[in-house]
This record gives C-alpha cells, sequence and structure tokens, in this order.
C-alpha cells in the first residue's frame, strides 16, 4: 500500500517534471507539439511508461516520438538531477491516442443531439399544423 502511493506520488512528480524539461529545456523541434498526460512507474522505479499526446498527423506523431527517445537520455539525466533519485527510471514513450477517441465521440454525440433537434421541429411543426 505504501509502495503504491511512493509510484503514484514519483509518477506525478516525473510527469510534472518532464512536461517542465520538454517546454523549456529540449531544442528538438519535432517535440514542440506534445503534451504529457500520463506516467506510469514501475513497482521498482527503474522505469517510467510515459504516454504524450500529439497535435498533428501520422508523420508528426513519429517524428516527435522519434524526437522524445533521441532526447530520452537528457530527459533521463535532468530527471534523476531535479528529483534526485537513487536510481534513474528509464522513460519508455508512447502515444495517448486517448484525446483523439474523446474527439470522436464528441463529434458524434454532437450528430445525435443535432439528429434529435431535427426531430423535434419536425414533430413540433406537424402538431402546430
Amino acid at each position: 500500500m505504501i509502495e503504491n502511493r511512493r509510484q503514484d506520488r514519483v509518477s506525478a512528480l516525473i510527469q510534472r517534471e518532464l512536461s517542465e524539461i520538454i517546454h523549456r529545456d529540449v531544442k528538438d523541434p519535432r517535440v514542440t507539439f506534445c503534451t504529457i498526460t500520463h506516467t506510469e512507474v514501475s513497482a521498482d522505479l527503474k522505469y517510467v511508461d510515459v504516454k504524450v499526446s500529439v497535435i498533428g498527423g501520422i508523420e508528426q506523431k513519429e517524428s516527435t516520438l522519434a524526437g522524445l527517445k533521441s532526447a530520452a537520455g537528457f530527459l533521463r539525466r535532468e530527471i534523476n538531477r531535479r528529483l534526485s533519485l537513487k536510481h534513474s527510471p528509464e522513460l519508455r514513450f508512447s502515444l495517448d491516442d486517448s484525446v483523439e477517441h474523446l474527439m470522436k465521440i464528441d463529434g458524434l454525440l454532437k450528430e445525435i443531439e443535432d439528429e434529435q433537434e431535427v426531430e423535434e421541429n419536425a414533430t413540433q411543426e406537424t402538431e402546430s399544423r
């Protein structure tokens, strides 16, 4: 139980620091349009799975992942320097497409809402005649 809380705290700290480092210190133009959406630290604190949301098409997403993997050593050193961890965790980046799913679901819900409004208006017009 205590280990889980520690994992959660370390995960949140790493997410915050990674976001700041990427936006302030990484000079690679490939990683400019990314957001760290979630981090999950392994039980032994040696690995961090980092979910990244990227604005743009597939080429932009692949380019951003390549840029992050290229900068992983620098990011790892900075995380270790800022958080003073016993072991510097290995960063494993992957795309988080949950934002795209949410946008798609939102679009579908708006379509359904629009269809319902059209049906209600049609019903009201036939009742008023």
